[in-house]
């Protein structure tokens, strides 16, 4: 069995999400294991995070969520192979 491939979704509201994409259908895009990606660095645009990735020590990518619909898609970027966007751990979360 094939694993599915993650991708990068920025939306026009709901911010830049990475997970599996499990459908697209219009604007209207869903994905499994989804985690909201708050701020990067390391790379300057999206397409950078999905080839090189981000400097984890400075960058806020979420907890998974088994599931989210996302309404207003503007935007879906495969993320190469092996790429590490997994939660990151803030150990100073007042550093917004």
């Amino acid at each position: 069995m094939t694993k599915k491939k993650e991708v990068i979704v920025r939306t026009y509201s709901a911010g830049v999400h990475v997970g599996v994409l499990v459908s697209h259908k219009g604007t209207e895009v869903t994905l499994k294991n989804a985690r909201r990606i708050w701020k990067w660095a390391g790379a300057f645009t999206l397409n950078a995070v999905a080839v090189t990735g981000v400097d984890r020590t400075q960058s806020r990518i979420s907890c998974a969520v088994p599931k989210i619909i996302l309404t207003q898609a503007i935007e879906i970027i495969p993320i190469s192979d092996n790429l590490d966007l997994s939660e990151t751990k803030d150990n100073n979360v007042n550093s917004i």
